[in-house]
């Protein structure tokens, strides 16, 4: 059983759809951050950065105590690792899942972030701040678009980790100020994901943890 401390943002989203592909066994303890649960030290004893989401494993592969985990991408590589699945173990297959991996860990998550952040939430509408970041979202929506052009998906030619990490936060395309007709790629891409049962699933416990 894996303990899945969780809100609906695209961090959490992440993590749902993999449970939900890979049929782990899990329970959702909502983390609600609006009301400042992350800062409750019980949870910063298990994810000290005050970020959800993060995991307790009951049945890590050692056999030893709970293991817990926090950064979405490390769940998510840590749970690759743990089941065999979504991450090829072909040397360069894994490698180049990893790299879009971290491509998004470091740059597409925290820049649109950012959009998000000064577009729709700042309590001062700062014009540079709002170019700046819908400028750098086209960009990184430009570098996806390439990407696809390759294969089908941003892991390599089968759906992994790179694609959970991803996908979740191209919901959100038209408060990102995108015209995704612009990128026909990414829009067959996210269309496949969301045809998926298990995407179905993750998206519906979201809706479930928002009531």
């Amino acid at each position: 059983m894996i303990d899945l401390y969780y809100w609906p943002t695209p961090n959490g989203h992440k993590i749902t759809l993999f449970l939900e592909e890979a049929g782990l066994d899990y329970r959702i303890i909502p983390v609600d951050i609006g009301k400042g649960d992350q800062f409750e030290p019980d949870f910063l004893r298990i994810s000290p950065n005050n970020k959800m989401p993060a995991i307790v494993d009951h049945e890590p592969a050692d056999d030893g105590a709970p293991l817990s985990v926090f950064e979405s991408g490390e769940i998510l590589l840590y749970l690759a690792e743990k089941t065999g699945r979504f991450l090829s173990s072909d040397p360069r297959k894994k490698i180049a899942t990893l790299e879009w991996l971290f491509w998004q860990m470091g740059g597409f998550g925290p820049m649109l972030g950012q959009n998000h952040h000064f577009s729709l939430y700042a309590p001062e509408k700062i014009p540079y701040a709002i170019k700046r970041y819908q400028d750098e979202t086209k960009r990184l929506y430009g570098v996806l678009e390439t990407r696809l052009k390759a294969q089908p998906f941003v892991s390599g030619e089968e759906y992994g980790i790179a694609d959970m990490a991803t996908y979740p936060w191209t919901r959100t395309w038209k408060e990102q100020g995108i015209d995704l007709d612009s990128f026909p790629l990414i829009k067959a891409w996210r269309e496949a994901i969301e045809r998926r049962p298990a995407t179905q699933r993750a998206l519906a416990k979201a809706e479930e943890v928002k009531r």
